[in-house]
């Protein structure tokens, strides 16, 4: 089934006071009563997508030796390659093949009396057949790193509330993630899970699909509707921290792939704006605050207000392999704090 998105145009924020009053409206309705939306008027180009898209599929035909030579089963950070089946969502292999890339920065081991997150901050891992990936990854996520955070106060003022309330839990060094994503059609077994049913547990993320098409949003109807590619523009969706933040008000919903028929493959990009990993998420003050319906809660997954747990967690969960090879201790405490 098929149930368009709303088409949000960013570019309207900057087009005077009534247009960026119509922005607010339809942002504000489309955070509200579904969670999804399309994003456009963004000032990415195509001419960075199609670069990005040049170097994505270069990676994938280079030789499977060379994708595991930086697996990610070889760094304690969870960066690096993961080869299709070894990432799991609900319990359930993924058919799908992705490189995990996020800031680049140096080793954090923790140190005593440190939160075990601090394992997520480390150096990427680079294809040495293919330089040019570093620089337009890395770009890439600079680029996307000021359109989330244009969106995020457009957003916030859209309900509201302060634009720049959260500010404080980007400031410095924010846990940005940018995954390469490849669906190379339909597993053996005929089982049709690209990447099983989840909603995301941070604040935005906006994905580039290509034209294959395969994802769904869960609705109002409770079905899974097709997402039809919208070319030059961004999925974007809410993730759970923002639910949580405005007492169920903003709105966090599943969504998964469903992995193309026979052997046609699919790629997709997602990036993910998240806070600091020992940022504490703030609930939010906002005009409309009075209307929230209660966050939806999740007994077998839990929701912790520094967003470190909640990001180690979920990786934990995604790789065990790679869990069990250099974290087998969090494994057992599954990293949660008490309170």
């Amino acid at each position: 089934m098929t149930h368009q998105l709303p088409v949000i145009d960013l570019s309207a924020a900057d087009r005077g006071p009534e247009a960026r009053a119509r922005l607010h409206a339809e942002l504000h309705s489309a955070a509200h009563d579904v969670g999804f939306f399309q994003l456009t008027g963004h000032g990415i180009t195509a001419e960075e997508t199609d670069a990005l898209w040049t170097v994505i599929r270069a990676f994938f035909a280079l030789p499977e030796a060379d994708r595991l030579a930086i697996g990610n089963l070889e760094s304690p950070h969870f960066r690096g390659y993961t080869r299709i089946g070894d990432e799991h969502t609900g319990g359930s292999p993924d058919w799908r093949d992705q490189l995990d890339i996020g800031a680049e920065r140096p080793p954090h081991i923790p140190g005593p009396g440190e939160p075990p997150y601090w394992w997520l901050e480390g150096p990427n891992q680079w294809p040495a057949a293919l330089p040019e990936l570093r620089e337009r990854a890395l770009a890439w996520i600079e680029r996307l790193s000021a359109v989330a955070s244009r969106l995020l106060h457009e957003l916030l003022a859209s309900i509201g509330a302060p634009e720049d309330f959260y500010d404080y839990a980007f400031a410095d060094e924010p846990h940005l993630h940018l995954k390469m994503v490849r669906y190379p059609g339909s597993a053996p077994s005929g089982d049709g899970q690209g990447v099983g049913a989840h909603k995301d547990y941070g604040f935005l993320t906006l994905l580039l699909q290509d034209e294959v098409g395969g994802l769904q949003v869960e609705r109002a109807d409770g079905r899974f509707h097709e997402v039809p590619p919208l070319p030059g523009a961004f999925v974007v969706n809410l993730g759970e921290l923002l639910e949580v933040a405005t007492d169920g008000y903003l709105k966090a919903t599943n969504h998964r792939v469903v992995s193309p028929p026979g052997a046609r493959e699919r790629f997709s990009v997602p990036f993910f704006y998240n806070p600091r990993l020992d940022a504490r998420i703030a609930p939010l003050p906002f005009e409309h605050a009075h209307h929230a319906p209660g966050a939806t809660q999740d007994p077998a997954n839990p929701l912790f207000a520094e967003f470190g747990y909640n990001e180690l967690k979920g990786w934990l969960r995604a790789h065990p392999r790679t869990a069990r090879r250099h974290h087998a201790e969090l494994l057992e405490a599954e990293a949660a704090p008490t309170g």
